[in-house]
């Protein structure tokens, strides 16, 4: 098997496994327990915290730990709206971005119900938004802005800096989803008040993420639910050690191996582009217009060819037809038809993702693979 769908989720590296393994038998303390096994859960908290915000280029104290880059997600968006509203701020306006994950258009689809105005940008035929758009939307006053740094399903890149300078400038807060950047690229959070981190997207346990909170000028959120108190108030619940433990570690080796894999995975998904390419005339590659992701790809193949049948005809490829959060719909992927691809053309897009683990080996068997398995699915 070709594992090629690393924006869905990556494996955990050996050494995050190991760090793991004693957490979950010898060293079982809850980190809020005064005694010893409590105290030393509570310095590897903060260990990986460190690794997390170090990672991020934030404070220790502006990482909180969550379930995932979905509960980060919903924290940010939900518990800023809700929190200023019940201060008396009057700004009811939620700007977001068609193509952005699920959870993002859902939490703010969820606060209409709460009275909130729920605003969704489109996006260019790139898969970009437009900044003048962005302005304009915040010529109303405005509450809260989310935009994700990098798509999960194309890997198409916002220009983050650019956009929240925007937003700062209108005195709205900045939520980014880095789910799909952390631990692949460095990331600049410089006027971003929120951003969600997930750690199975950079080599990390499933199960634990992140949410930054800025700390000067503070930002200040309603929990999501009731509880103990822990993580500063805002996520209540026992700590997951093993996992948390996990994260730091992953956070450790994406710092220490970010640059050289970038490059790395580069030459690799352009060189199984430019296979696909030759062997497949009239496929076209999705958002080829915008810096993207290193490892990350999205293609529509040629006339003819459903990507579905395409990957049942390529059983020994791992490959995936959109985001993994929404693949069980038979539905085109709403990302592909915000850029401007019609029903039929989303129909036919495969997302294809390189990682730490693929070879050139790898490349050159999957493209073969693949053009074989297309071949076959277009009608004589």
């Amino acid at each position: 098997m070709i594992y090629l769908d690393y924006l869905s989720t990556t494996p955990c590296e050996p050494a995050v496994v190991e760090a793991m393994l004693p957490w979950f038998g010898e060293d079982f303390g809850n980190p809020h327990s005064p005694h010893g096994p409590g105290r030393k859960a509570a310095d590897a908290l903060e260990r990986a915290r460190e690794s997390v915000a170090r990672l991020l280029g934030v404070e220790t104290r502006e990482i909180v730990f969550t379930s995932g880059a979905t509960e980060a997600n919903n924290l940010a968006i939900k518990g800023a709206a809700r929190h200023l509203a019940r201060l008396g701020d009057p700004r009811r306006r939620i700007v977001t971005v068609a193509t952005e994950h699920k959870c993002v258009l859902e939490s703010v689809r969820d606060l209409k119900s709460g009275g909130f105005e729920a605003v969704v940008l489109g996006v260019d035929g790139e898969g970009r938004v437009d900044p003048e758009a962005l302005r304009e939307a915040l010529k109303v006053p405005t509450l809260l802005v989310s935009i994700m740094a990098a798509n999960n399903e194309t890997g198409v890149l916002q220009d983050i800096p650019q956009l929240a300078a925007i937003v700062k400038e209108s005195g709205a807060l900045m939520h980014v989803d880095l789910a799909q950047m952390a631990g692949k690229m460095p990331v600049s959070l410089r006027d971003v008040d929120l951003a969600s981190v997930s750690a199975h997207k950079m080599y990390g346990p499933k199960g634990i993420g992140a949410l930054y909170v800025r700390r000067k000028p503070r930002v200040r959120l309603e929990p999501l639910f009731s509880g103990g108190g822990q993580e500063r108030g805002l996520r209540s619940g026992a700590l997951p050690m093993p996992l948390i433990v996990g994260f730091g570690e992953a956070a450790d080796l994406a710092a220490a191996t970010m640059g050289d894999e970038a490059a790395r995975q580069v030459f690799l998904r352009d060189d199984l582009w430019a296979q696909l390419r030759e062997g497949l005339p009239g496929i076209a590659l999705n958002g080829a217009g915008a810096p993207r992701l290193a490892g990350a790809m999205n293609v529509c193949l040629p006339e003819g060819c459903r990507a579905l049948d395409v990957l049942e005809a390529c059983p020994d490829v791992a490959a995936s037809t959109g985001s993994a959060c929404t693949a069980a719909e038979i539905a085109p992927s709403y990302v592909l038809t915000a850029m401007g691809l019609s029903a039929e053309k989303a129909s036919r897009c495969l997302r294809l993702s390189v990682g730490r683990s693929t070879s050139k080996a790898d490349i050159d068997r999957a493209a073969s693979l693949l053009i074989a398995a297309a071949r076959a699915c277009q009608p004589n």
